[in-house]
Formats: structure tokens, C-alpha cells, sequence
């Protein structure tokens, strides 16, 4: 690998996938050994050099040799464009670079929704800007992932459910709903942290439910499966509202919505 020397990546330390990244960075050679530095611990000269709220939304790269500073996409393509130069005119290219842009963002504005830190409270952490409309984004991207996934599940139950995606999607909006209707009041201006990370408990559940459709499980099996998937789902919940500060509140409606859910279900036998 060819190394960018003289400069230093700008990381959000709290965020495991921006540790992985930019720690691969470093042992792949593409950034030498000292350049990585956490948000949490800028030096001086770096402080002064950086857009501070800016780069709690993009990834920051310093250029020592001329004092300069990219962010986000950009500086990532610099790093990997120096040692596979092919790669970033690829990336650069217009619908290329576009869609990289917006998944890049995607992903850094949902950041803390999609693993979360008990730090991000605290004055110094880097915590993205909200943006209503990449959270509206990650909300539907969940919603729909989800639904599909559920409706193939639940054909497995032996409870006379057909596939259905619209009514796993009713589901899955439902207890967006639910949630901002009877928690609004409480939540406050923790609505939209909350809803994303319900979301990313959602995510997590059918992601656990991916392999079993892989498998030829019997009906009680699929069950007991589905209900350990459920417990999983209840505990990261509660992990998640202790991090948002929260108590026993949004993990008690969440699961009286389910409860109801199920209830209907087995009682209409859709």
C-alpha cells in the first residue's frame, strides 16, 4: 500500500465502525502510524484547523503539508485513491459519486441510532446534526426490510399466516406510530434518537431471522426461534433506552404492542 503521509484522519472514537475503518487505515498502510486521532482527543493545532461541527457529520482529514482540511467522502476517496488510484476516478465518476454521497450520509447522520455510546451525551462527544430526512430514510429502509423479511418468517409459524408483506408493513408502521403517539409527551425532544434506535432493534431482530428461512425448521421449532429472537430484541431494548436515559417506559409499550399483535393474529388467523 502507498502511504498518505502528513496527514491525520479525524475519527469519531465512540463509533465502532469508525474505529474499524480507520484503524484498517493504519494497518494497512495507507495511513502511517500516527495518522488517526480521536475527536475526543484533538491536539491543539488540529482544533484549530477543523470545522468543529462539521466534522462531527463528516469524517475530517487533515493535510499538514498545506494546512488544509476534506471531509466525508472526499477525504475517504483521498486515502484509498492514493494507494488504488483507479478505484477513486471510479467513484468519482457523477451517478458513482452521488450515490456514495448519500450513502455516506446515510450511514453518518444514523450513526449514533445504529450503535449508540453512553458517551454521546456528554459536551465533547462527536454526535452528527438530526437530519429529519436521512432519519426518515433509515425509518423506511428498517420498515420495509423488515416487513419483507417478516412475511416470509411468519409462514413458518404454523399459525395459518400467509405471505404478506402489506400486513407486516401495517405492522411495522403501526408500532412506529404506537410508540410516538402514547411516548411523545415523555420522550420529548428524544423522540427521533428513540425512533431510530427501536429501529435499529427491528433491524437486529430480522436480521436473526434471516438464516432460519434458510433452514427447514418445523412449525414448534420456528416458534421457540422466533420467541428467543423476541427476548433478544426486549433486552437490546432496554440496553438501549438506559443509554437514551430513559426507563422502563418505552420497553413496557413496546412490548404490550407486540403482545397485542400477536394476539389479533392467532385470534384472526390471518
Amino acid at each position: 500500500m502507498k502511504t498518505l503521509k502528513n496527514h491525520i484522519l479525524i475519527y469519531d472514537n465512540e463509533c465502532p465502525m469508525c474505529n474499524i475503518y480507520s484503524k484498517g487505515f493504519i494497518k494497512s498502510g495507507m495511513l502511517d502510524e500516527s495518522g488517526r486521532e480521536a475527536f475526543t482527543e484533538l491536539s491543539f493545532k488540529n482544533k484549530n484547523l477543523i470545522d468543529f461541527n462539521r466534522a462531527k457529520n463528516e469524517i475530517a482529514l487533515v493535510d499538514h503539508e498545506k494546512n488544509t482540511v476534506i471531509y466525508g467522502l472526499d477525504s475517504l476517496l483521498l486515502i484509498i485513491g492514493n494507494s488504488f488510484p483507479t478505484l477513486e476516478k471510479i467513484a468519482r465518476i457523477k451517478p458513482f459519486y452521488w450515490f456514495f454521497k448519500k450513502l455516506y450520509s446515510f450511514v453518518s447522520y444514523n450513526r449514533k441510532q445504529i450503535i449508540p455510546s453512553k458517551k454521546d451525551s456528554t459536551e465533547e462527544a462527536c454526535v452528527p446534526d438530526f437530519n429529519l430526512k436521512y432519519r426518515l430514510a433509515y425509518i423506511a429502509f428498517v420498515v420495509i426490510f423488515s416487513a419483507y423479511i417478516l412475511s416470509v418468517f411468519s409462514t413458518k409459524l404454523g399459525l395459518g399466516l400467509s405471505q404478506n408483506f402489506w400486513r407486516e408493513f401495517a405492522i411495522c408502521l403501526g408500532q412506529i406510530i404506537w410508540q410516538t403517539i402514547f411516548l411523545k409527551t415523555y420522550l420529548k425532544d428524544k423522540v427521533w434518537n428513540y425512533l431510530g434506535n427501536m429501529m435499529t432493534v427491528s433491524l437486529i431482530g430480522t436480521l436473526l431471522l434471516v438464516p432460519s428461512l434458510f433452514l427447514n425448521l418445523s412449525s414448534v421449532f420456528s416458534i421457540i426461534y422466533f420467541a428467543i429472537v423476541v427476548f433478544i430484541m426486549f433486552l437490546e431494548h432496554i440496553r438501549r433506552c438506559r443509554i437514551l436515559q430513559l426507563n422502563f417506559i418505552p420497553t413496557f409499550s413496546w412490548m404490550i404492542f407486540r403482545m397485542i399483535v400477536v394476539a389479533i393474529l392467532v385470534w384472526t388467523n390471518l
